[in-house]
């Protein structure tokens, strides 16, 4: 029996040294003891060997999600979780795509666990509520906040505090362990009693004054806020005081915003709705798509222009019998101006040929006409469009249809299914199928080629290229019958 002492609860770096060097040493699963300094240990274990020394050697392998599956599983509470990871890993140098099977007990699990990690981050983010303190002398106020999570999440969330609240001196306070932000650094400690965390502070009754006025009856399902804010939480939340008072109420206050008189519109209201309707006005009769284009230049109904240098619209024949709809231009679309030009427009075009599609008979356009991006240095890296941008440029798509009437419309990725069909679908679950759109008739659904350009492995790459000119003939098939 080798046994692992790891520094912490959530000491992910420490078990993935010690679970390489003891994969490398061919150590089965259940000859190793993990263990955590500090906590109790088990009594009737058997005395055990201390870790082997690290081996010169290949490192085991594993695929891309493994370590960030990992990095939540050992921030879960189970014991254990550090034997399942390094039956995991051990498992995966004979299965490399053992994660991808969700039934496997272990898989199962692991997945299970990650989520609970997860949810409890998400709580932390959400119920943590910073007291003001005096500071000493010299020094400015501090902010320290008292949280009881279920797991070991504490030190995982904590950046998210850091790059929040950058500019202020605060701790999180918990039984398990504290986290303290100088405006430096992130400093950790042993976890302390709820007797030393601070009572009430002078901001508390704003917070109350603020969560009370925006607190809508209306919108009230006790059953939905009891899940997303759990009763454990209450009792460490300000605003805790006022719920049962706040639900008690509800009703009546519902009744009476339903009886009251409906508030005047503001003043700007008319121009507002003039300037919309104005924008949504159709295209005159006999405009074609080159008045559409050039009537796009000018679109900002909604913000991407204003970081995008061009509009990009779609590219094709009049005539064209078949609509390809994509995500949005990528960056090298974005500075040529015309759409499925850059590496995903090339595997395209050669996908389309492998599948009979003549280009000529083809128009290809995006769901969003304006390249979604994050300035980073001197790149622009891609943002998927949210819905509200995808809805805003879905009359552009519109009008595109009406113009060309096309036998076939195929979308490429789930940004086009939601253009097309108004709802959101993943596209695992209906690609090859086809769906029926408000405005163009039959849906076609398949991948975007970007998402075959991303897969890392070779063989991986060929055989989703594969697939993908499959789809294509088989929406050829569907638009001409053979």
């Amino acid at each position: 029996m080798i046994r692992v002492d790891l520094d912490h609860a959530a000491d992910f770096d420490g078990w993935r040294e010690a679970a390489r060097r003891l994969a490398m040493a061919s150590v089965a699963p259940e000859d190793v003891l993990w263990q955590v300094k500090g906590e109790e240990q088990d009594l009737f274990a058997a005395p055990a060997n201390p870790l082997p020394e690290a081996q010169e050697g290949e490192a085991p392998r594993v695929p891309r999600g493994f370590p960030d599956l990992a990095r939540y599983v050992v921030c879960h509470n189970d014991p254990a979780r550090f034997a399942l990871l390094y039956r995991l890993l051990l498992r995966l140098q004979d299965q490399p795509r053992l994660l991808e099977l969700a039934t496997d007990d272990d898989v199962h699990l692991a997945n299970a666990m990650s989520k609970a990690v997860s949810r409890e981050r998400h709580k932390m983010t959400a119920f943590v509520r910073f007291r003001e303190v005096a500071g000493l002398e010299g020094e400015d106020a501090a902010f320290v906040a008292w949280f009881e999570p279920e797991h070991h999440v504490v030190r995982l969330t904590a950046p998210f505090f850091r790059d929040r609240f950058a500019n202020m001196r605060w701790s999180i306070l918990t039984p398990d362990v504290c986290v303290h932000w100088d405006r430096a650094a992130l400093s950790f400690t042993a976890g302390v009693t709820q007797d030393q965390a601070p009572g009430s502070d002078h901001l508390e009754e704003f917070w109350k004054t603020y969560y009370a006025s925006i607190f809508n009856p209306a919108r009230l399902k006790v059953a939905t806020m009891k899940r997303e804010m759990p009763v454990r939480y209450w009792k460490n939340l300000p605003e805790s005081s006022l719920i049962p008072s706040l639900i008690e109420r509800a009703e009546g206050r519902s009744t009476a915003m339903v009886e009251a008189a409906p508030s005047p519109a503001p003043k700007r209201s008319p121009k507002i709705i003039a300037r919309t309707e104005a924008a949504r006005t159709p295209i005159e009769p006999g405009t074609g798509l080159g008045g559409l284009r050039h009537a796009a230049e000018s679109c900002k109904r909604c913000p991407l222009w204003a970081n995008a240098t061009q509009t990009v619209f779609g590219e094709g024949g009049a005539d064209a019998e078949l609509l390809f709809v994509g995500e949005q231009p990528g960056d090298n679309e974005d500075l040529v101006g015309r759409p499925f030009i850059g590496p995903a427009g090339q595997m395209f075009d050669r996908a389309l040929a492998e599948a009979g599609i003549a280009r000529d008979r083809a128009y290809v356009t995006n769901a969003v006409k304006h390249f979604k991006n994050e300035p980073r240095g001197k790149r622009r890296i891609h943002k998927s469009p949210n819905i509200s941008e995808i809805n805003a440029c879905r009359w552009w798509l519109e009008q595109e249809t009406a113009l060309l009437k096309p036998r076939l419309a195929i979308a490429l990725g789930a940004s086009a299914v939601r253009s097309l069909t108004g709802e959101s679908h993943a596209v695992t679950k209906v690609r090859g199928q086809v769906l029926a759109s408000p405005f163009a008739g039959d849906v076609f659904v398949t991948v975007h080629p970007s998402y075959i350009l991303r897969l890392r492995e070779p063989e991986d790459r060929e055989r989703e290229f594969a697939a993908f000119v499959s789809d294509l003939t088989k929406a050829r098939q569907l638009a001409y019958g053979a």
